[in-house]
């Protein structure tokens, strides 16, 4: 099957360049001596997963239970579901558990920990730390880390075994210098609350920090044990705005179909809309506003001069340009291919990836785990 036999929209994965950023994060982190924990939060496919453990240690993080459950049943036990744990989740992870997974669950709260330790049954637990991002985390010079570390410490079914952050942060940044200093920032709150952890006897053998951009721009990563990026797989447009990769290292585009053309306002319709493309508006944030999507020739997968999806309805996007769009080059029916804003998002929509290796055939079709 050819690109061009699919129906659009489709999900398109380039699997040599795939493989390219799966490598170089591999490499990265060899030099830094640090385990790689990739996140599939946006890859959420077993055979993603298996080029990016390659030459790695064997372990994923999640953002589901759901996720969870799909990868121990493609055979990936050792597991990080790395969203603050509820009371009622508890039951699922344990069941997970039985099951022979080696599933690590999170917590930033006193009362969560108390949850955790009456729930009876074995689980092994990271404290979330806020390293700078806001989100989620408790501070690594708090009273609250220890807290918890008591709490979880003491119940005998409970395994602390470490500390976790995500420098959310750097994608505030706009440059390498910038991105470094975050880096900096997550690796030291997470070195500081380890050994706040071992200075009052508990343990703390992970040591746990993870984003895209600081994986890429980190420059000492002394005292952590595992890097937890994940869209590095993919990459994206807002990636690439921030210099964190090049357009040529996104590995994933929507295949689209022209059906319209509105050549007084000098766009074309294509049936990829707001569902196919997401609405992430990243990069008009950033110096080059892609819109909701770089279009490219469908075939090579370059860039049509400036033409990007300006705008989106729920099926309907809609293509312009600075310049005349050239309509002749793109009739009815043409295919064209969209780079995201946001590859976690954009794949989200989709049950599948139509697989090329840099070109048109296409030579597998791969299963997403989507929901929750």
């Amino acid at each position: 099957m050819k690109l061009d036999d699919l129906p659009t929209p489709a999900l398109v994965l380039d699997r040599h360049t795939l493989s390219a950023n799966t490598s170089a994060m591999t490499e990265r982190m060899r030099r830094h001596d640090v385990r790689l924990r990739p996140h599939m939060k946006t890859a959420k496919s077993a055979e993603v997963a298996r080029l990016a453990l390659k030459d790695n240690f064997g372990g994923i993080t999640v953002s589901t239970l759901r996720e969870a459950e799909y990868f121990l049943q493609h055979g990936i036990a050792d597991i990080t579901y790395a969203v603050g744990m509820v009371a009622g989740r508890l039951d699922a992870a344990a069941a997970l558990n039985a099951r022979g997974a080696d599933l690590k669950i999170i917590t930033d709260s006193v009362d969560a920990g108390r949850a955790i330790a009456a729930h009876g049954a074995t689980h092994k637990v990271l404290i979330e730390l806020d390293t700078g991002d806001r989100r989620g985390g408790v501070a690594p010079n708090g009273p609250a880390l220890l807290e918890i570390a008591d709490i979880l410490n003491e119940a005998a079914a409970v395994t602390l075994v470490g500390v976790l952050t995500h420098a959310g942060q750097s994608y505030e940044c706009r440059d390498s210098e910038a991105i470094a200093a975050v880096a900096e920032e997550e690796r030291a709150g997470a070195v500081l609350a380890a050994e706040r952890l071992r200075a009052e006897g508990l343990p703390c053998p992970v040591v746990s920090v993870g984003s895209t951009p600081t994986a890429m721009f980190a420059r000492d990563l002394s005292g952590v044990t595992e890097m937890r990026p994940g869209v590095y797989m993919f990459c994206d447009l807002f990636q690439a705005g921030i210099g964190v990769c090049r357009r040529e290292d996104i590995a994933v585009s929507v295949l689209a179909s022209v059906i319209g053309h509105r050549r007084g306002d000098n766009v074309i319709l294509i049936d990829a809309g707001a569902l196919a493309l997401s609405k992430d508006r990243s990069t008009a944030e950033l110096p080059e506003d892609c819109g909701y999507g770089i279009v490219c020739n469908a075939e090579t997968g370059e860039p049509l001069s400036d033409l990007r999806v300006q705008a989106v309805n729920q099926e309907h996007g809609f293509v312009t340009a600075d310049q005349p769009v050239p309509f002749d080059a793109l009739p009815i029916g043409a295919k064209v291919r969209v780079l995201p804003n946001h590859a976690c998002m954009t794949a989200a929509a989709y049950d599948c990836y139509h697989v090329v290796s840099g070109g048109t055939e296409v030579i597998a079709t791969w299963p997403r785990c989507n929901g929750w």
